[in-house]
């Protein structure tokens, strides 16, 4: 259910604007959506865990607020992320 931290470390190597960049949005969507996909396939094995599920949705309310934030500031962006996280179609 959790992310290890190697996982989180290949996801801010991948997604990050520059050498120094550990927290951007671009990273913070990647570390949430790759959150998302574990509790995901973690509640279709354990459909009773209500706990979870409230966290998969505070999780995915989360990255949508900060994908509206990349949208309206840069729309081009917006559309390359979501393309390179396979999310929104």
């Amino acid at each position: 259910m959790t992310i290890t931290q190697e996982r989180k470390q290949a996801l801010i190597v991948e997604y990050q604007a520059h050498d120094t960049d550990t927290g951007s949005s671009d990273i913070q969507v990647a570390v949430l959506t790759e959150r998302i996909n574990n509790l995901t396939t973690h509640l279709k094995a354990n459909k009773k865990d209500h706990s979870s599920r409230r966290g998969l949705l505070k999780l995915i309310g989360q990255r949508r607020r900060l994908l509206n934030y990349i949208q309206t500031h840069d729309y081009a962006h917006y559309q390359a992320l979501i393309g390179r996280l396979g999310i929104r179609r």
